[in-house]
């Protein structure tokens, strides 16, 4: 099964000028089989804020979300070293 997504039209088009990844590529981070999920805790306030790291293509993506039922919503979404740094040392210490 697999997960809704949802995010905001506005959000979505600001995503994709700022970061030239839209909410619909976005969507690919999470069927990588090795992602990785981590809690956002610089951003987490009323509602708890999540990245997905994921490998979309040949480059590692970030994907900024949260849970709202069973439906993610998708905040934000780039290319970032940091993610890549992220991604890469789970995976070395699931080899």
């Amino acid at each position: 099964m697999t997960p809704d997504f949802d995010w905001d039209r506005a959000k979505d088009a600001l995503n994709r000028r700022k970061h030239a990844v839209s909410f619909v590529e976005a969507q690919l981070a999470f069927l990588d089989p090795c992602r990785v999920i981590a809690r956002d805790l610089s951003h987490s306030g009323a509602e708890v804020r999540y990245y997905c790291f994921g490998r979309v293509a040949d480059r590692i993506m970030t994907v900024r979300f949260t849970w709202r039922g069973s439906v993610i919503r998708i905040i934000g979404a780039g290319y970032w070293r940091r993610g890549r740094s992220v991604y890469e040392a789970n995976q070395t210490i699931l080899e």
